[in-house]
């Protein structure tokens, strides 16, 4: 029997069963119907029909974010592409792994100007690790098998395909299949470094632990567990990071990352040494951890960070995280190295906020308030996904995390609008899981289209919209430095006929003590789209900075 022939379209769905994906976000257009035709033939992967190619990017971003295998997204040439070159940056800025595969004009067109296209390979070139057109069917299965390889080296991130529209629709060689994938190589670290390590941790008086978002990607969190207790020292972490230890655990100090003068930030200008482990500087500015350059630091990642004179690292221990603390635990276990432990203050000005917050009734409601009633509602593993504002500088700080990968902020591009569309990709990550997305209004109006996708999906999703009116963040900015604010503020439409005319259920709180009873009403229908709109008292934050500028706190 003869064999049928495939198209270029077919044999890039052949890999991408073989790479083990099981959705495709994205938006089909004129150039690419092919590849998603062949998507739909597929018995392995979903297509999700997104209403913007933004929303697929995020959706994809936060599915890899929480699998770590890649997200994938698609659109058409032109527009449609440049559409999905907003989530692409947030992921490759927050080292998540995605792949983005877009439609081209035919080759037949490229040389000249032509209708819709543009130079998507350069335009993605800055914002990928790998961005290729492909050329001829023959190189598919090279190109999809380095595209995802790429996305999971040891510094996740994103990478792009473009297909030439004549490409896509071109007869495959019978001969070409999906590459075999082989498995990732786990480097060691030096006796050398170690020992330096044991070194310089034996001749610290406060060391600290700083723990970034690689101990999530490498499932290093109970080596840094151990590694603390072991020792005895406190561990903070980055917004990216929470959870990696538990908030209940008495060494967690929370998160650095929001300003200078934050609690935990206290704990490192009393140290001496921070080992930090799995962070980059693109997490948050070290100068907020480290103001006159002068700590040493002990760098623990799959790859060196780039220079930065507050984070002018003392010794690089470059190797796989989990066998390089576990190394480095071995070693310290057999010298008598013990730090005494200190009465957590730092903790017990957070737990106070919390607790302050908590018993006010007060309408619009404190930001403290509503981050205490959103931990009371939801479960340890329940994931929140906390967007960009004013929102995320309160949830980041306050709201107790107690496994990793259960509260999702951004903090590399740093982008406005990814949870809505995020909770789409978490939700079809772990579909037995609570998702919950908190933002903020102007958040909310930008990408609330895919409300539409989460109900097409049948999916169970709760959003929390933080209500004020304004882009809060800007406004808490600008008011610090200017002592004025200017063309923040804006209207919105009632957010309970908004959520109802796509058909989800709408919630407006109008008693403080309302929002628990909403929440858990949402959380525990186990279906459907609930959006709840909840009134935030912003000039808590001024007084949390002027207090905060006033602190001094010992560990």
């Amino acid at each position: 029997m003869a064999t049928i022939s495939k198209n270029t379209a077919q044999l890039l769905v052949d890999c991408l069963e073989n790479e083990g994906v099981k959705f495709v976000f994205g938006i089909p257009g004129e150039e690419n119907i092919h590849l998603v035709d062949a998507i739909n033939q597929s018995t392995k992967i979903k297509f999700i029909l997104t209403r913007h190619e933004q929303g697929a990017s995020f959706m994809a971003s936060v599915y890899g974010r929480l699998t770590g295998n890649p997200g994938v997204c698609v659109a058409t040439l032109g527009p449609g592409a440049i559409n999905l070159l907003l989530g692409v940056a947030d992921a490759e800025t927050n080292s998540t792994p995605l792949v983005a595969i877009s439609a081209q004009g035919g080759l037949d067109r490229l040389h000249k100007e032509s209708h819709q296209v543009i130079d998507l390979v350069s335009m993605f070139k800055p914002v990928t690790q790998y961005a290729r057109m492909v050329l001829t069917a023959r190189a598919v299965p090279e190109m999809v098998r380095k595209a995802f390889s790429i996305s999971k080296r040891d510094k996740p991130g994103a990478t792009y395909l473009s297909i030439p529209q004549d490409v896509e629709m071109a007869p495959a060689d019978p001969e070409s299949k999906p590459l075999p994938i082989a498995p990732i190589s786990v480097t060691q670290p030096t006796a050398s470094d170690i020992d330096r390590a044991v070194k310089l941790i034996a001749a610290a008086k406060h060391p600290i632990i700083l723990a970034g978002d690689g101990v999530t990607w490498k499932h290093a969190e109970q080596y840094v567990q151990q590694l603390s207790e072991l020792l005895n020292i406190p561990v903070a972490t980055t917004f990216m990071s929470k959870g990696v230890l538990s908030d209940r655990h008495k060494n967690a100090l929370g998160v650095v990352g929001f300003m200078r003068k934050d609690y935990e930030n206290f704990a490192f200008e009393e140290s001496d040494l921070i080992i930090a482990v799995g962070f980059s500087i693109q997490q948050f500015d070290p100068k907020k951890i480290n103001p006159a350059g002068d700590k040493k630091i002990i760098h623990i990642n799959m790859f060196r960070q780039d220079t930065d004179s507050h984070y002018d690292v003392t010794l690089n221990i470059i190797a796989n995280i989990r066998p390089s603390l576990a190394a480095l635990i071995t070693a310290l276990q057999e010298q008598d190295i013990h730090f005494e432990h200190r009465k957590p203050l730092i903790r017990a000005m957070i737990q106070k906020e919390l607790t302050t917050g908590a018993a006010s009734d007060a309408i619009p409601m404190l930001p403290q308030k509503i981050v205490h009633d959103t931990r009371e509602v939801l479960a340890d593993d329940d994931i929140v996904l906390v967007d960009t504002g004013a929102v995320k500088m309160w949830m980041a700080r306050l709201y107790q995390t107690y496994l990793p990968n259960t509260c999702l902020i951004d903090n590399g591009l740093s982008t406005m609008a990814w949870t809505l569309p995020g909770a789409l990709g978490a939700k079809l990550a772990y579909p037995d899981r609570t998702v919950v997305a908190v933002m903020g209004d102007g958040s909310f109006m930008m990408n609330s289209q895919e409300i539409e996708t989460a109900i097409r999906e049948k999916l169970h999703l709760v959003f929390v919209i933080w209500e004020d009116a304004s882009y809060g963040l800007i406004k808490w900015k600008m008011d610090m430095e200017l002592q004025h604010h200017d063309e923040v503020d804006f209207g919105n439409p009632d957010f309970v006929k908004y959520a109802e005319s796509f058909g989800a259920v709408g919630y407006r709180v109008e008693k403080a003590a309302d929002f628990q009873t909403m929440l858990r009403q949402a959380v525990t229908a186990k279906t459907g789209v609930h959006i709840i709109t909840v009134p935030v008292d912003y000039r808590e934050n001024l007084k949390l900075i002027k207090k905060l500028g006033n602190t001094t706190i010992r560990l």
